[in-house]
């Protein structure tokens, strides 16, 4: 079969708004010459688009026209590598997206412990940070929550009391294993972070809380404009 039979066979199996890259073509590396010249045949009849270099998607058709992927799904070839999940997105793209911030930022952060990610998409650059925690599938959710966590002082356009109900929301739905994992995996983090953590979690009366009070300076403040009325437990986490 030639490679451009190949292609066409693999992309008409894909759902629409799925990106890919070549090696989700099914061919081999010798091929990439033929399949780059395949693709650009594609692109120009309007089956597939470029998202950046040797990336692409399938277009989603609507009643309203085409519909651009969503940006995890555009994303996705940098957040998985051989089939496991090595990133995700953080800073304010995230916390747009958890309702923290109504601000959208014109740059995306993808924090990564393996590799540093950087692309363009359209107008949109990604930038890398790196990961306190290896990322897997599992835990890249706990991980996002953590970030909230660490950078509540610097979200712009946030309000404290609901954000704190929000994160405070989040981490009650979580299973007890995963607040036992939330736990080991501050540890890596910024003090502030693991006395924010700790204050939300004892409002549930959960175990554990032992070991972030031993990893925190019992003279140390954490000035997060936190108040009681907002957060009960906060002056016994030394945040105000």
């Amino acid at each position: 079969m030639k490679v451009t039979e190949k292609i066409e066979r693999k992309i008409n199996r894909m759902q629409e708004g799925t990106t890919f890259k070549y090696q989700q073509l099914g061919i081999a590396t010798s091929e990439y010459s033929a399949a780059a010249k395949a693709i650009e045949r594609l692109i120009k009849k309007g089956i597939v688009k470029r998202v950046s270099t040797g990336v692409f998607y399938k277009p989603k058709q609507s009643a309203f026209g085409e519909l651009r992927p969503r940006e995890e799904e555009l994303l996705k070839p940098y957040l998985f590598q051989d089939g496991k999940r090595i990133a995700y997105i953080t800073g304010g793209s995230l916390y747009n997206r958890m309702g923290l911030t109504t601000q959208v930022p014109k740059n995306i952060k993808v924090a990564s412990k393996v590799k540093r990610v950087t692309a363009k998409i359209g107008n949109i650059q990604v930038k890398p940070v790196k990961s306190y925690i290896d990322v897997t599938n599992e835990n890249y959710y706990l991980l996002e929550i953590l970030d909230a966590l660490k950078d509540l002082k610097t979200i712009p356009d946030l309000d404290k009391k609901s954000s704190i109900k929000l994160l405070e929301s989040k981490i009650c739905k979580l299973s007890e294993n995963d607040r036992s994992k939330m736990i080991r995996y501050v540890l890596k983090y910024p003090p502030r972070a693991k006395a924010l953590l700790g204050a939300i979690l004892e409002l549930s009366k959960n175990n554990g809380l032992e070991i972030l009070r031993e990893k925190l300076n019992p003279l140390t403040t954490y000035k997060l404009g936190i108040k009681e009325e907002t957060l009960p437990t906060a002056p016994k986490w030394n945040i105000n």
